[in-house]
């Protein structure tokens, strides 16, 4: 059975809103897709609240006349800026004669973790194990039926911000939309584009977005460290409005077709300004502008990382995203330089939404739809199991 679902992402400087035709796990067609730009949000709070309900409005009447419908239910993403990471190890003992794990230990687990964030203010809109541990023994993330004496977890936490999930709520029913719900897009997009055995080794996602970085660090089924840093793509395009002495559009035409390294393939920019003439700005000096603080947006990563205390690999890998650094030629091996490690482009998803800019837009919309459908793991498996508890 087929059905239509509506959803809307919430970046630092656009929205976006997908309508989606959904028939189980076993297929998703993407039917409809909006983007409005504004002046998105900082600190957890809307730069310019008066022109949010408009942008709302913009992006999903977009996406609707796309798809040829009109729904009324909206699912929303609560963005990284809006909502907090809780990690919690708990344990219990295995009872018994024969001593092994049972769906009431696990239940036993989940329960002692509630008490840890019970007081934390905000809604939690997520949990999710990091991994299980039998005794000494490897981490899992399927213990059910194990033999052991002692059965320990880490579960993660996602507390959204009250503030967001009001205002947005009753913004869109200023614009005649109801919100059905309100999930992570951070974990979404960890979850749909790092595979499982990616995050059984740990890895690292980076997303540079315009006025905001986040970085998280994945493991299991969850994310057990996030992290805002102030920076973005729109800092580098500010630094080349006031150092070139040009607007923001022209310098932001530069900043996106900026090559990281290649003076020599990339010798002049020429962009057009509103007068019709043609201004040309040699490479040598849009990179003494652009360099530095993309210098320091990866200097502020590479020092969030390290005082993470999460323990990376040799197989942890790490991945960028958004339209700051990751729509530029050499802007990974730019970053990859600056953290020491290899850092990889995010697997394609969808074919006609490749672009970075889409990329927490589809990790949101395949969250909604694993928790609505209740697959992700074979039946009785931890997957399944957790979502009862969840009530997804």
């Amino acid at each position: 059975m087929r059905s239509t679902i509506t959803v809307i992402d919430f970046g630092t400087s656009k929205v976006v809103a997908l309508v989606a035709e959904v028939s189980g796990r076993q297929r998703t067609d993407i039917i409809g897709a909006g983007i409005a730009s504004y002046d998105g949000f900082a600190d957890a709070r809307w730069n310019n609240p008066d022109m949010v309900n408009d942008t709302i409005a913009q992006a999903i009447r977009t996406a609707e006349e796309q798809a040829h419908t009109n729904t009324r239910e909206v699912y929303v993403g609560v963005p990284g800026q809006f909502s907090r990471i809780y990690t919690v190890e708990v344990k219990v003992d295995l009872q018994g004669a024969d001593p092994h794990v049972t769906s009431r230990d696990i239940e036993t687990l989940f329960a002692l973790a509630n008490e840890e964030v019970r007081e934390v203010r905000g809604t939690p809109i997520h949990r999710s194990p990091a991994w299980f541990v039998i005794d000494d023994g490897k981490k899992t993330l399927e213990p059910l039926n194990r033999h052991g004496n002692e059965l320990r977890a880490m579960i993660s936490y996602v507390i959204a911000d009250q503030f967001f999930i009001d205002d947005v709520s009753e913004r869109l029913r200023a614009v005649g939309k109801t919100a059905s719900g309100f999930f992570s897009t951070p974990m979404g997009e960890a979850m749909l584009y790092i595979s499982d055995e990616e995050r059984d080794r740990t890895a690292l996602l980076i997303d540079i977005g315009y006025l905001t970085t986040e970085v998280m660090a994945v493991e299991g089924d969850t994310i057990i460290f996030h992290r805002n840093i102030p920076l973005g793509g729109g800092h580098i395009t500010a630094d080349l409005t006031y150092g070139l002495d040009i607007p923001l559009d022209q310098a932001e035409q530069i900043k996106r077709s900026y090559i990281f390294g290649a003076p020599s393939s990339q010798p002049s920019f020429d962009v057009l300004g509103q007068d019709g003439r043609t201004q040309t700005f040699a490479y040598q000096k849009v990179s003494e502008i652009l360099d530095p603080r993309a210098e320091e947006i990866c200097e502020e990563i590479s020092k969030c990382v390290k005082e993470s205390g999460v323990r990376l690999g040799n197989w942890s890998v790490v991945y960028l995203t958004g339209g700051g650094l990751a729509i530029n030629r050499g802007g990974r091996e730019f970053l990859g330089e600056r953290l020491g490690r290899p850092v990889r482009d995010l697997p394609r998803k969808a074919v006609k939404l490749s672009s970075p800019v889409y990329s927490s837009a589809l990790g949101l919309l395949d969250l909604i739809i694993d928790t609505k459908t209740g697959s992700g793991s074979a039946p009785g498996g931890i997957g399944s199991f957790f979502r009862s508890l969840f009530g997804g």
